[in-house]
């Protein structure tokens, strides 16, 4: 039993001793199937706090001769298995977590040297009997294993990609550092099976046969493994009803994340903190690099701050993801930026319209702290949208009017020419302060057709459901009208008690002296006698 070759299962104990454990052990079975395949090398990429370190550590806790496992898994899913005993604490693993060693060391050279001399200290150990031709060179030594012995390895690699995902690393490093990999894995008969972990895919070099080995699991292609990239809805259904949660707010805080065969996932760090402390809140955003994501949209591309208006909007945005190259310091184009974005987690991705979005109310709390703090118009509209939310509420007619005048004016990108280009300027003008007590949906069905602008009140709040309908040459009395005429609030009568209706209109014709003047109507709603 060793640090790097064949570990304990302690880090998995821990974890299977929390109170909040979802049995992801089935994974197990996936890579029982590909074991001395050639399919056997798989880099899985997610965002942080999406279990990759807990998945790695429940593979080494089985596949490691060094621990006897089986008080851990009889109980799990994959002891139901045919191939269960077959594999349980039987191969040689060596486990490697890459951000240990790149903590430790100031640059790659003396990353790789660190990491050889490591667990070649322990495989000396372990095969004492082998005659090795350079114990300086780790592929070289696990040939004269094989070559000697027959023994087969399992890599388990975590955070694989975090020198990578320095922005300070230098192209030379981060090539020497593929490389090294690549020698110690491609085409090697000392190698079981790879999985490895990390953000981001595998990096795309000129030499398009370097590194190309690996089936690549990412958030834009899921496939065979999206029920393993979190939590999946009916885990944390169970884990509601375990806990005594209700489901429809941890889904409106943080649903959202949807991949390809109709499964939809949740961070689990934001699951298991929401949960234990009986709290929806911003979770898994605090572990995240905020200073970056400034970074990221404030890059200078063409069109990505209208972009990024949008999506707080609460539109979709349209990328090709094939121009990136993998690598957080390369980015060329808005589509880069954005495609990095659906790898760190702060989009979601429509695979089938290629299209990005921001998942939920948690990820919307990022790009809202982001925004404030750069140097764009917009970032005044988010300040204020406390401001605008409170007038709303205390039926301050003239504030809304106002506020929403000055954010149009602010938000360059939307023309004055229909309603829906004035619903994108109230949503990003709500969103931000909205967000923390309203589920916000764009015509929600209701009554005889549809409203603009629904803003449903999260469970336990006691803040008023809103119905805003939009008119553009119109009276914002027309638009209080029509919600009554049609019944916008049919969905909403729960509220009845509590219920806002709001009409908003602006002028669109240059030759009126009321030219981009904004009005608004507030009225509760009464029911009919």
């Amino acid at each position: 039993m060793g640090t790097y070759l064949n570990p304990d299962n302690n880090d998995f104990t821990t974890l299977k001793q929390s109170p909040i454990c979802v049995d992801k052990s089935l994974l197990i079975k996936y890579t029982n199937s590909i074991l001395n395949i050639k399919e056997r090398f798989l880099c899985v990429a997610r965002p942080r706090r999406f279990g990759k370190s807990t998945d790695a550590q429940m593979l080494v806790a089985y596949y490691s001769n060094g621990c006897d496992s089986s008080s851990l898994f009889n109980d799990l899913k994959i002891a139901e298995d045919e191939d269960y005993q077959k594999h349980l604490n039987s191969h040689n693993v060596i486990f490697i977590n890459m951000l240990k060693f790149y903590k430790r060391t100031n640059n790659v050279n003396s990353l790789l040297q660190l990491l050889t001399h490591k667990i070649m200290k322990e495989i000396k150990d372990v095969f004492p009997e082998v005659d090795f031709w350079d114990e300086n060179d780790l592929s070289f030594s696990l040939e004269d294993i094989y070559s000697q012995t027959k023994n087969k390895f399992i890599f388990i690699i975590d955070e694989w990609d975090c020198l990578l995902r320095n922005k300070n690393s230098t192209e030379e490093n981060k090539v020497k550092f593929i490389n090294f990999l690549d020698i110690l894995l491609k085409d090697q008969p000392y190698v079981e099976l790879v999985y490895m972990t990390g953000i981001l895919p595998i990096k795309k070099f000129d030499d398009q046969s370097t590194f190309n080995m690996f089936n690549e699991i990412t958030m834009l292609s899921s496939i065979p493994l999206g029920e393993y990239m979190g939590f999946t809805v009916d885990e944390v259904k169970d884990l509601c009803k375990q806990y005594h949660m209700d489901y429809n707010e941890i889904q409106s805080w943080y649903d959202g994340y949807h991949l390809e065969n109709n499964i939809s996932i949740y961070s689990p760090r934001s699951i298991v903190q929401a949960i234990s402390n009986k709290s929806c809140k911003s979770y898994w955003v605090d572990t995240s690099n905020f200073e970056d994501l400034k970074l990221y949209i404030n890059t200078n591309f063409n069109g990505l701050k209208d972009d990024i208006v949008s999506l707080l909007a609460g539109k979709k945005v349209n990328i090709n993801p094939k121009t990136f190259r993998n690598d957080a310091a390369i980015l060329n184009s808005k589509d880069d930026v954005l495609t990095l974005l659906v790898h760190f987690g702060y989009l979601g991705f429509d695979y089938e319209d290629n299209k990005v979005y921001i998942p939920n109310k948690e990820v919307v709390d990022s790009f809202v702290n982001a925004i404030s703090e750069l140097p764009w118009n917009e970032a005044r509209i988010i300040k204020e949208s406390k401001d605008l939310l409170e007038a709303t509420w205390n039926m301050n007619e003239e504030k809304v009017a106002q506020y929403i005048e000055e954010a149009h004016q602010d938000t360059s990108i939307i023309a004055y020419n229909d309603e829906n280009a004035l619903a994108c300027v109230i949503n990003t003008a709500y969103v931000p302060a909205a967000n923390n007590y309203y589920t916000i949906s764009r015509e929600m069905p209701t009554g005889k057709g549809y409203a603009d602008l629904i803003f449903i009140p999260a469970p336990r709040s006691h803040k008023p459901a809103i119905v805003i309908e939009l008119k553009w040459n119109q009276t914002p009395e027309i638009a209080i009208n029509q919600i009554q005429d049609r019944k916008y609030y049919a969905s909403l009568k729960h509220y009845k008690d509590n219920l806002l209706l709001v009409g908003i209109s602006y002028n669109k014709d240059p030759n009126s002296k009321d030219y981009k003047k904004h009005y608004c109507k507030i009225t509760k709603y009464k029911e009919n006698p």
